[in-house]
C-alpha cells in the first residue's frame, strides 16, 4: 500500500528481457534504499514492483508480462525518469489517499496550460476507466496522488482535469508533461470496491 506521496525522483537503468518478459534495473540516490531489503514492494510510476536485486544506489524488479500490457512499462528505456515511493509502514503519515499500486489503465496528457502558479491539466482515459473518476475525488497519475477538479465525457472517450501546484511538480515528474505524454492512472480504491457492491444489489432480469 502507498500514499501517492513521491518520495524521490529516479531513473531507468537497464531494461533486461528475460524468458518473454523483463527485468528492469532502477538508479536512486544514495539514502533512498536505507532499510529496504529484498522482497519490499516500491512504486515505480504508480506500478507497485517487488525489489528482487538491491544496490546501495539501485536496485532490480522483475516485470511480467500482465504489467507490461497494462502499464506503460513496456515503453520504458535507460535514461527514463520516474516517481517512486516505497511502501507505507505502520505509523507513517497518509498525506495523499490509499494507492494499491495496481494500475486500473493508461491515459494520455489532452492539454495543460498555466493557472496562475499551478498548471491544469487534462487527462483522456477510456470511457469505462472514466466512471469511476469523479469531481473532488483522488486519482493517482504515475504515482502521485491528487484531486480531480472537473470530469468529461467524450463519444469515444472520458476525460478530467487536475492542478498541479509548484511543488508537485518539482517534486515529481508530472512537470515534464506534454500534448499525448501516456502515463498510467489508478483510480480511488474506494470507486472500485463500490462498483463491485452495486453488482451485487442490481436486480436480476
Amino acid at each position: 500500500m502507498f500514499t501517492g506521496i513521491i518520495q524521490q525522483v529516479g531513473s531507468v537503468r537497464a531494461v533486461t528481457p528475460r524468458n518473454g518478459d523483463v527485468e528492469m534495473v532502477f538508479a536512486v540516490e544514495a539514502g533512498f534504499l536505507d532499510n529496504t531489503q529484498l522482497g519490499d514492494s516500491i512504486a515505480v510510476n504508480g506500478c507497485c514492483l517487488t525489489v528482487v536485486k538491491l544496490w546501495p544506489d539501485a536496485f532490480a524488479a522483475d516485470v511480467s508480462r500482465e504489467s507490461l500490457d497494462h502499464t506503460t512499462l513496456q515503453q520504458w528505456q535507460p535514461g527514463r525518469r520516474i516517481n517512486m515511493e516505497k511502501a507505507l509502514r505502520a505509523g507513517d503519515a497518509l498525506g495523499g489517499h490509499y494507492v494499491s499500486g495496481h494500475v486500473d489503465g493508461v491515459g494520455q496528457v489532452l492539454a495543460r496550460h498555466d493557472d496562475a502558479r499551478s498548471v491544469r491539466m487534462r487527462f483522456t482515459v477510456p470511457r469505462d476507466l472514466g466512471r469511476y473518476i469523479a469531481k473532488k475525488g483522488s486519482v493517482a497519475i504515475d504515482g502521485v496522488s491528487l484531486t480531480v477538479n472537473a470530469v468529461g465525457d467524450e463519444s469515444q472517450h472520458a476525460w478530467f482535469e487536475v492542478n498541479l501546484i509548484p511543488h508537485t511538480m518539482a517534486v515529481t515528474i508530472l512537470g515534464d508533461y506534454v500534448a499525448h505524454t501516456v502515463v498510467n492512472i489508478e483510480i480511488d480504491i474506494i470507486a472500485r470496491y463500490v462498483d463491485r457492491a452495486n453488482q451485487f444489489t442490481q436486480p436480476t432480469q
